[in-house]
């Protein structure tokens, strides 16, 4: 399960489970990442359950 991200500069993409990792990115600075990176984290029950509703509907 991942996630995308973008940003004006690039985008990343990240893994969910088990942990969020960063799988790849294009543009972007370290601190860019690392800001995604804990909007993820922040967020990750809701993108798991959003993901879940899409790929199961």
């Amino acid at each position: 399960m991942h996630v995308h991200v973008s940003h004006p500069d690039g985008e990343a993409k990240f893994w969910l489970t088990p942990d969020v990792e960063l799988a790849t990115q294009t543009g972007l600075s370290p601190h860019v990442v690392n800001e995604a990176k804990q909007l993820v984290a922040d967020h990750l029950q809701e993108i798991i359950d959003a993901w879940n509703k899409h790929f199961t509907s």
